[in-house]
């Protein structure tokens, strides 16, 4: 008679939790504008910024958690719903949270042009259509093509959990396949100006998910690989100094006097040329090619890096691996509490030392949140992280 198992949980691999939780308090700190601590998130140092370390992060994060459930032993075993329903599950929680600060961020503002009496708070952050045109916005808010500033990431992150067991599927059996397709789908979005509809604003979503998808999928094929204890991409010394030297050149391009203008006036003539625009540009909204060049040069360097991984799982690491492991709820602390700085901030005209106090005030109580949030888990399990990088 065969004895029943322990289930042991999976090494986690620090550097998720921990580049989550730094990309969540960049993302903070980014959302909080006229601080001082702005110079030293991601987006000063290249082109990329750190919603693409978002993207990649959650796509890593969703290969790892959802890939075994799609294996063809446990399909056959308990059924393709089985695998689809928690991540759709997930997707759906997200709407909910989306919703949540929608709700909130509407309330914030509100309060705040009342309160202080600045009215200037009622046309910002894409509020306008929700007081001029509140009919038209009460539809686009739910259906979510009305999306307000600092409360449009989910949106786009939502939609592509939506279809992550149909990639999971395609990418267990063909990574390669579904890594072709991902390019061509970015391409062609870029090519051709494809997005989601806004409604009642023209044009379409901020954080387009038929661009954006490029490095989610990245990610989610770095998550299939590493559930296997394999690469994706393989460590390679060439593309390790490839990659290297584009990020020195990117930093040079940034802050080298001369250099930028230069290559920005060449990136121009090729656009006058004919190349398309998302070649050529570093348009956010269709990830054009420099930005995504860059992360994922950032990505492969840090991930080949044996002092990252040594970093990542020390103990002065903890409070990022921590605040990585509460994601989705630390996420929605942050988007919070930067409505309110904003507030706080434009009714006291950025004065001193509101700047300077309000970030570090907003990173520790998202510690807090974490914190309280692991505490009352019901899990009470002790996590156990890798020793060694794969």
């Amino acid at each position: 008679m065969s004895q029943p198992s322990t289930a042991v949980p999976r090494s986690r691999d620090p550097r998720i939790d921990a580049f989550r939780g730094l990309a969540l308090i960049m993302i903070f700190i980014d959302h909080v504008p006229g601080n001082p601590y702005e110079r030293f998130t991601i987006r000063n140092i290249g082109f990329s910024d750190a919603a693409e370390a978002f993207f990649v992060m959650s796509g890593v994060a969703a290969g790892l958690a959802y890939s075994a459930r799609f294996l063809p032993q446990n399909v056959a075993q308990k059924g393709l719903w089985h695998g689809v329903a928690p991540v759709w599950n997930r997707a759906w929680v997200l709407y909910l949270v989306q919703i949540f600060l929608t709700a909130w961020a509407i309330a914030i503002y509100s309060g705040g042009a009342q309160l202080f009496d600045v009215p200037a708070l009622l046309t910002q952050i894409n509020l306008r259509q929700v007081y001029e045109n509140t009919q038209a916005a009460l539809i686009g808010i739910p259906v979510l093509t009305h999306q307000l500033g600092y409360v449009n990431i989910l949106p786009a992150y939502m939609v592509l959990l939506a279809l992550t067991p149909f990639a999971i599927m395609v990418g267990l059996r063909r990574p390669w396949i579904l890594a072709a397709a991902s390019v061509l789908l970015w391409f062609c979005a870029g090519l051709w100006r494809w997005n989601l509809p806004n409604f009642p604003n023209p044009g379409g979503w901020f954080f387009n998910p038929l661009a954006w998808q490029l490095v989610f999928v990245c990610g989610l094929l770095t998550g299939l690989s590493l559930g296997r204890k394999e690469r994706f991409i393989p460590k390679s010394r060439l593309l390790f100094g490839l990659c290297l030297g584009f990020l020195i050149l990117v930093f040079a391009w940034r802050h080298v006097p001369g250099v930028g203008p230069y290559l920005n006036h060449q990136m121009a003539r090729l656009g006058a040329a004919g190349a398309p625009f998302h070649l050529v540009s570093h348009d956010k909204t269709f990830l054009a090619l420099p930005r995504l060049l860059h992360c994922l040069a950032l990505v492969y360097v840090l991930s080949c890096s044996l002092w990252v991984f040594r970093a990542t799982a020390s103990g002065p690491g903890a409070p990022l691996r921590l605040l990585g492991r509460n994601g989705l709820l630390v996420f929605a602390a942050g988007t919070l509490l930067a409505l309110v700085f904003n507030v706080i901030l434009k009714a006291t005209g950025g004065a001193m030392p509101y700047p300077v106090l309000l970030p570090p005030l907003g990173i520790l109580v998202m510690l807090a949140v974490a914190w309280i949030s692991e505490s009352a888990s019901a899990k009470k399990q002790r996590i156990a992280y890798a020793l060694s990088p794969m």
